[in-house]
């Protein structure tokens, strides 16, 4: 299994918005972006893995700014960080106002991707080759994440007396 860079499976994906994306206001659903966040970050995902895999966890979605119909919507994502069998997915969602012009920080996103065998059972992945300041930057932030990520679960561990919650 050969290590990757970032560039290899980063993705940048356009898509303009249009009334069936939008609400009465004339902006669009948090859940259109949701959507196209989430098929984006399994593009990279799967490129970086080169198979099979699933969104196991977004740890954050934060919007910022509406879009509305007619705007371009661009989404683009890489991954930030790669462990065994699970990577964090980093995506930045900026719209754009075609006839103005002006681009707005939309949203953005951290997903977790697990790589999955013919079995659907988590499998390695490759590792993540760092080559730039904003790569090795990315990537410390994404440990951060990973660290907090870990706190919460052992915290609610803790908080359900060590059992795990039924369903």
């Amino acid at each position: 299994m050969t290590a990757k860079t970032i560039k290899e499976s980063a993705l940048v994906v356009c898509q303009q918005m249009t009334q069936a994306d939008a609400n009465l206001l004339g902006s669009v659903h948090g859940g259109t972006i949701m959507k196209l966040i989430d098929n984006t970050a399994g593009i990279v995902a799967y490129k970086h893995a080169q198979g099979l895999i699933v969104t196991a966890s977004i740890d954050r979605l934060d919007f910022y700014n509406q879009v509305f119909v007619g705007d371009l919507l661009r989404v683009k994502a890489s991954v930030n960080l790669v462990g065994n069998s699970s990577m964090e997915v980093g995506v930045r969602v900026e719209s754009e106002n075609v006839i103005t012009g002006k681009v707005k920080h939309t949203a953005t996103a951290y997903l977790i991707c697990v790589a999955l065998n013919e079995k659907m059972k988590p499998r390695k992945v490759p590792e993540l080759i760092l080559e730039t300041e904003d790569d090795r930057r990315r990537n410390e932030q994404a440990k951060i994440r990973k660290g907090s990520r870990a706190q919460y679960l052992q915290k609610m561990k803790f908080a359900n007396n060590g059992k795990k919650k039924k369903n």
